[in-house]
């Protein structure tokens, strides 16, 4: 039952526990920690969920109850179960180190999952500690919030807090908890596992609990299944179109990495593009490319054809005209992708309407920027005017006849010069988390120096601007500065 929110204060519901079998969590406290420090509080993210008085308790009260040590009032802590097709590859998984504490209700009343990651062991675990390491938490916090300022929907972090442990990966390291907000955490994955363990009653429950968390206009649906499924492919089509506009790669994007909501989750060996390149991939673990930049939109589609199969249950007894009814909606994945990659791109040239050449006039764009080895940010910057390393090679006779046609294109436009340069403006960051430089900081981080991390959170959450004192998050990286390789951090 939703309760009213409560300003500045914990607001706890359980829907997850209450409306959902017990064959979909495992009721699970934290593992204690030695001695938690607060490392990073997000005060404005906790403004705005109505949190705004945490930031008041004594920084041991407050490390204290973002570690699980003490539990904040009316959690009630869970590991969720769910299977992964990793790297192709069918996987029972389930939160094997982290645990939801409850939905917190923010002032307009909506659900945020809390959950705390690297608190410990699960049954889910497997042979893992459960534990987390300070870096890749600092990692998750900084990047997220990063795309969050860049309008791309996201899993957000409230706090990282030291533990005062030792994490044995590669090397010993600083231990961390994140605390980690959500739409939800149901997952594709948490649907493949019940269809592979052929537990219907637990689908129907699951899906009767996403559409009224998530899509609660289609209660009504005459197949809430086909409709579930198409309305989750819509919002996957655009979050993946809108990650390719900014150059993004999710680095591990396994079926427990698509999140029903079509929020981005999980940042693990994510990176951003430098020099343009489609097959560029950065996961130290993927060695075959299967998720490298140009291959996330086909992946995703793969993806959504895994869920699909697991929905195929609830979709009537008829399992060949479920297999149509299905297949028929998946069919439309690649032109809803198409179209919003479009509606991402189009803005960043400045232009405000639909032509049928645009998508032939964008793909040139990427054929030089591959062909020229160009920086992918810089190059949209120079192309606004920007008097970025970028500018010289932008004046090969190869974009001067490309240039020719961006022009006659905008002709087709009423836009003035005025207002096609505030369109570039506004999609075309000049700041992004440059490999290089959120290492950087994150090796000063982990050696006890906060302040370039500190510094990386301000320039990354105001994307579009310029910061005179600082351009490692804006100017491409030398040759000696490139990072070809990202960690998952588990």
């Amino acid at each position: 039952m939703m309760t009213a929110p409560q300003k500045g204060t914990w607001n706890w519901q359980h829907s997850y526990a209450e409306q959902l079998p017990p064959a979909c969590y495992t009721l699970t406290d934290p593992s204690p920690v030695a001695e938690p420090r607060l490392h990073t509080f997000n005060a404005d993210w906790a403004d705005a969920l109505g949190l705004g008085q945490l930031g008041t308790l004594p920084p041991e009260t407050l490390a204290a109850q973002l570690s699980g040590n003490t539990l904040p009032p009316g959690a009630m802590p869970l590991a969720m179960g769910y299977a992964g097709h990793q790297f192709g590859h069918l996987a029972a998984l389930g939160d094997g180190r982290a645990l939801l504490l409850g939905e917190h209700l923010d002032p307009q009343g909506v659900a945020h999952d809390i959950q705390l990651k690297g608190s410990g062991r699960t049954r889910y675990s497997r042979n893992g500690d459960g534990r987390a390491a300070l870096g890749p938490m600092l990692r998750e916090f900084l990047i997220s919030e990063a795309m969050a300022a860049l309008g791309i929907p996201t899993t957000r972090s409230l706090a990282v807090v030291e533990t005062g442990e030792t994490v044995l990966r590669t090397e010993p390291l600083p231990g961390a908890i994140l605390v980690r907000t959500a739409a939800s955490h149901l997952r594709v994955g948490t649907f493949v596992l019940f269809a592979a363990l052929e537990d219907h009653d637990s689908l129907k429950a699951l899906l009767d609990y996403t559409i009224a968390r998530h899509y609660p206009d289609l209660s009504q649906a005459e197949d809430p299944a086909l409709a579930l499924l198409k309305a989750v492919m819509a919002r996957q089509a655009g979050l993946v179109a809108r990650w390719t506009a900014v150059g993004f790669v999710h680095g591990v994007l396994n079926t427990d990495n698509v999140a029903l909501s079509g929020e981005t989750i999980d940042y693990g060996p994510c990176a951003f593009i430098d020099r343009y390149h489609p097959a560029a991939v950065y996961s130290s673990i993927d060695s075959q490319g299967r998720y490298a930049f140009g291959q996330q939109a086909p992946i995703t589609g793969w993806n959504l054809t895994r869920f699909a199969e697991s929905l195929l249950p609830l979709m009537g007894p008829h399992t060949k005209k479920s297999i149509e009814r299905a297949e028929s909606v998946l069919t439309g994945f690649e032109p809803a992708y198409e179209s919003a990659w479009l509606g991402a791109m189009r803005p960043k040239f400045g232009i405000p309407n639909q032509d049928p050449d645009d998508k032939a006039l964008i793909d040139d764009w990427l054929k030089l920027l591959e062909t020229h080895h160009v920086d992918y940010t810089n190059a949209f910057r120079a192309l606004s005017g920007d008097a970025v390393a970028e500018s010289a090679t932008l004046q090969h006779p190869d974009f001067s006849t490309w240039h020719r046609r961006l022009d006659d294109r905008l002709t087709k436009t009423d836009a003035t010069l005025e207002q096609i340069q505030n369109l570039r403006d506004r999609h075309n960051p000049r700041n992004i988390p440059r490999n290089h430089a959120v290492q950087r900081a994150l090796d000063a981080a982990e050696a006890g120096d906060p302040k370039p991390f500190e510094k990386a959170l301000q320039i990354l959450r105001r994307p579009f601007d310029v910061c005179l004192d600082e351009d490692a998050y804006a100017a491409t990286p030398t040759n000696h500065e490139q990072v070809f390789t990202t960690y998952c951090g588990t």
